[in-house]
């Protein structure tokens, strides 16, 4: 299904680019309209959009304008939203892997614990090889509809949160009711690590925590002060690191192929710098949002090298439930694990390079 769709002329000065997402690109007819959805403005997938809105536009000449939907105006997030993105109604959606894993289970891999171990592993891991094995996969579960185009992030990592007391290692966690969403694999790792895994709707999460209902959460930093949740009583985190935050950003391949070839390199490129936007991003947010935490009362703790080994060793059973209940489990572990090692190579050469 071809996606142009004709537009008037766009043009933005840079400061309100920055605001409202206009383009910085020339006054100039616009061929084709990519259209997107997105949360909020205050989101980093917002961020990284209007980095791909105004960097596609200028270097299209204008060609190409890219229109930001905010809120759910035109789907539900989640499984609507992808659905959508079959269908032509979306150009491009931005997916977690939970909110895309009913159609394509293989992409819970992102969500396996402790596989990546920082966000420089994590960049390179999912670049490159490991994101064009997930796009062909992609292709293939969408019938040839759905193309991933990168993979960025959105909140940083999950990290273990609670309302009872400080966690160092996974005995600690004995006990305690860990809000989880509705599927398996992250109920089997609250389950692995000694918690009880307590099935809590978003938006009843804050009241849980006053009533007791649950104790704790896995969440990133900015999702738990955006929420206010120090002020229903979460005031512990523990830095295990144990999810990558990862952002799947897809593209209905019918809007994509039906660009030039001249126009599917400003995408792709624009892609890119869209992907470098929403890595910086939680970087920044968080830094402000761990100050206030800790001026809240909040306590943080950082895992030692040994207690981190602690905590994976605790997560082997989620790695075998996702290896026998998903297709192409074990495939699809090793390589990730099989990015993570090259990346880490990487990154241990080049400290060999520089450290001296």
């Amino acid at each position: 299904m071809s996606m142009e769709r004709l537009l008037g002329a766009s043009v933005g000065a840079a400061a309100i680019a920055a605001v409202m997402g206009f383009s910085t690109a020339p006054a100039s007819a616009q061929d084709i309209t990519l259209r997107t959805q997105v949360p909020n403005v205050e989101d980093e997938d917002y961020d990284g959009m209007v980095v791909f809105k105004d960097f596609v536009e200028a270097r299209s000449n204008g060609k190409i304008g890219v229109e930001i939907v905010l809120g759910s105006q035109l789907c539900k997030p989640g499984l609507e939203c992808l659905e959508a993105t079959e269908d032509g109604i979306l150009d491009i959606y931005i997916s977690t892997s939970g909110g895309a894993a009913a159609v394509m289970p293989f992409v819970q891999v992102l969500d396996l614990p402790y596989v990546l171990r920082d966000d420089r592993v994590a960049e390179i891991a999912l670049d490159g090889e490991f994101r064009d094995q997930m796009s062909a996969a992609t292709l293939e579960a969408t019938g040839g509809n759905v193309r991933l185009m990168t993979i960025g992030n959105t909140g940083g990592w999950r990290n273990f949160a609670n309302t009872q007391r400080q966690v160092k290692v996974p005995a600690d966690m004995a006990g305690l009711k860990i809000r989880t969403i509705e599927a398996d694999l992250p109920q089997i790792l609250v389950e692995a690590v000694g918690a009880s895994p307590t099935p809590i709707a978003w938006p009843e999460l804050f009241t849980s925590f006053q009533t007791g209902v649950v104790e704790g959460s896995k969440n990133g930093i900015t999702d738990i002060m955006n929420m206010s949740f120090p002020e229903a009583g979460l005031q512990h985190i523990t830095l295990d690191g144990h999810a990558y935050m990862a952002a799947l950003w897809y593209m209905n391949n019918d809007s994509y192929l039906n660009l030039s070839e001249d126009q599917r390199r400003v995408v792709l490129d624009g892609f890119d710098a869209l992907r470098q936007a929403t890595l910086a991003s939680p970087k920044r947010k968080s830094i402000q949002a761990y100050q206030d935490f800790v001026a809240g009362g909040g306590t943080i703790y950082v895992p030692t090298p040994e207690e981190k080994a602690m905590w994976q060793e605790a997560a082997a059973p989620v790695y075998d439930w996702f290896s026998q209940n998903v297709e192409d489990g074990d495939a699809w572990l090793k390589r990730l694990r099989d990015a993570a090692a090259a990346a880490e190579a990487e990154i241990d050469a080049d400290y060999q390079r520089r450290l001296n």
